[in-house]
């Protein structure tokens, strides 16, 4: 829970307990499951909102640090897929999940 411990706060997420976060408004848990489960149960992608690019950037200078697997990112991504300044950062968890968090000024959430 260390990885998810430092990255939650830098997104603007609490710690309610050792296994569970809050933005305030939504909470996500983490329960441990036997490795044969890791191909068939849960999400493939998560994204998690930024208020700005510069939390984006944070995200992606922590997770060099942390030697984390940075699939793409920090960059903008073309108008074309995204929404206009789209900006993104995706890698995978320690379990190899893919996240993302991305600055997205005009999403609406």
């Amino acid at each position: 829970m260390l990885f998810y411990g430092e990255l939650f706060p830098m997104i603007g997420w609490y710690a309610l307990n050792e296994t569970s976060f809050s933005c305030g408004q939504h909470e996500i848990f983490f329960r441990q499951m036997p490795v044969a489960f890791y191909d068939s149960l849960g999400v493939r992608h998560i994204c998690f909102h930024a208020v700005s690019r510069e939390v984006v950037d944070q995200v992606g200078e922590w997770l060099q640090r942390q030697h984390a697997e940075i699939i793409r990112g920090p960059q903008e991504m073309p108008y074309y897929y995204y929404s206009a300044s789209y900006y993104t950062v995706d890698f995978r968890d320690p379990n190899g999940f893919v996240l993302e968090v991305a600055y997205t000024p005009e999403a609406r959430l």
